[in-house]
């Protein structure tokens, strides 16, 4: 499986590339996130990829579900996020990801996160996590295991560049956290696996699509992801009361599994 996903993720980052180097406008989707060419190009690539090696699996993926195209999900299904950070693509920042995951009875087993600007990516299967060295072709050329740090007295915090709250305020001082990096994307995930961090608090709304594939990096390295009540995120949330199917809560992402649990 996590051959497809980087297959797939390195074809999309590369006609990510094409597009971000040549320019292109954006548009306005329903809930007034942008979307641009990228996004769609990059979503049809990693779909047929999906589709061709996993014929009976669903695929849930942002832009296909913002046309009204979602799939009905058993207990095992895909997650697409073909281009998660548009806003720091459009503004020509470089830390926008490719972002595929597998889901099962509500957990990401494996996923694949790739930053295509930055030459590199980071994957998870089977409680085993890495981070890959992609050169200028496209191509894999290093892997690395990764592993979360021990919690330090002296945390180091990520927020969203593009998404900051008061209520991270709030929980950075009620924890004692002096150091906090506004960075945008997925990649917040990734850097609490790879131990260049230790928390990442959200209280902005999310999608599954957006976490999925960052919190199986995570959770393989050895950090885990939970709702505010201590409890795992899940994902193939439907029928959700006070919200959208697949919108997730506001949760705590630690590098520390039990310090997760703990400090929730």
């Amino acid at each position: 499986m996590l051959e497809t996903f980087e297959r797939a993720a390195l074809e999309a980052g590369k006609v990510i590339m094409q597009v971000y180097l040549e320019g292109c406008p954006s548009a306005r989707k329903a809930d007034n996130s942008p979307v641009t060419i990228a996004d769609e190009r990059a979503e049809r690539i990693i779909i047929t990829q999906l589709e061709a090696a996993f014929p009976d699996t669903p695929i849930i993926a942002e832009e296909s579900v913002a046309a009204g195209n979602v799939p009905a999900i058993g207990a095992s299904f895909f997650l697409v996020d073909p281009l998660d950070g548009t806003r720091e693509f459009i503004d020509k920042r470089r830390e926008f990801t490719v972002n595929i995951a597998y889901i099962r009875d509500g957990r990401p087993l494996a996923g694949i996160v790739y930053a295509p600007a930055l030459g590199i990516a980071f994957s998870a299967e089977n409680d085993k996590a890495e981070k890959l060295l992609v050169n200028e072709h496209f191509q894999v050329i290093r892997r690395t295991a990764i592993r979360v740090r021990p919690q330090p007295a002296d945390r180091t915090a990520l927020a969203s560049r593009s998404h900051n709250s008061p209520e991270t305020d709030v929980f950075l001082s009620a924890n004692a956290i002096s150091r906090c990096t506004n960075i945008g994307s997925s990649l917040k995930f990734c850097m609490l696996a790879e131990g260049l961090a230790d928390v990442y608090p959200r209280f902005t709304r999310t999608m599954e699509w957006d976490t999925a594939a960052g919190d199986a990096v995570l959770r393989a390295a050895g950090g885990s992801t939970v709702t505010l009540d201590g409890l795992p995120l899940t994902y193939g949330k439907t029928s959700q009361p006070h919200d959208s199917d697949f919108a997730n809560p506001n949760f705590i992402s630690w590098g520390g599994a039990r310090s997760a649990i703990e400090r929730a």
